[in-house]
């Protein structure tokens, strides 16, 4: 829990310092942001656990209608801090991993097109991954033990080119991101 806290964080650090250019969809931009808005302060606030699973559920229907609606909702149709504001919904929809991996594939094309972030799909990738107990391939999903030591949520798949595979996708070495989770922590 405490990872994924620090992850969303850093999440709305970027979000907030990304400039956009004025996106196809103004409307579609604000309301995503409205919802990450949403969704952050449920995790990061003494929120009820009734609270919580209400603005997943409403998150998570919704990013399912937008993909319905428009694939994914890339730069071009709601700019940067739109788009990951996207990514973190369906990053954070754990709850529904047929959304997740739809988004992922979607998300994918887009990264392929230069419409959405590498680095967002390369969590998103790990996310799913993840969720269906298969090791991570860019190594960017850890937790606490209960002596608060970090380890990976599940295995690295081949960890001795898990830097090669960040670098491709615009992260940090893993030492670093380490030294980043264990500092925030």
């Amino acid at each position: 829990m405490r990872a994924f806290l620090i992850s969303l964080l850093a999440t709305l650090a970027l979000v907030a310092a990304c400039g956009d250019a004025e996106p196809a969809d103004p409307a579609l931009r604000t309301e995503l942001l409205a919802m990450l808005k949403l969704d952050q302060e449920v995790r990061t606030l003494e929120a009820s656990q009734e609270d919580w699973d209400r603005v997943e559920k409403a998150n998570t229907d919704r990013m399912r209608q937008i993909l319905d609606q428009h694939g994914w909702p890339g730069y071009e149709l709601v700019g940067k801090d739109g788009a990951q504001a996207a990514w973190a919904l369906v990053q954070h929809a754990d709850r529904d991993l047929q959304l997740q991996k739809r988004g992922l594939e979607l998300m994918r094309r887009a990264a392929e097109e230069g419409d959405a972030d590498p680095s967002d799909l390369a969590f998103l990738v790990d996310r799913v991954r993840v969720a269906e107990g298969r090791p991570q391939v860019y190594g960017t999903q850890w937790e606490t033990d209960p002596q608060g030591r970090w380890k990976p949520r599940t295995p690295i798949e081949d960890e001795a080119k898990v830097d090669d595979r960040r670098a491709d996708a615009g992260l940090k070495p893993l030492r670093e991101y380490l030294e980043e989770l264990k500092s925030a922590g």
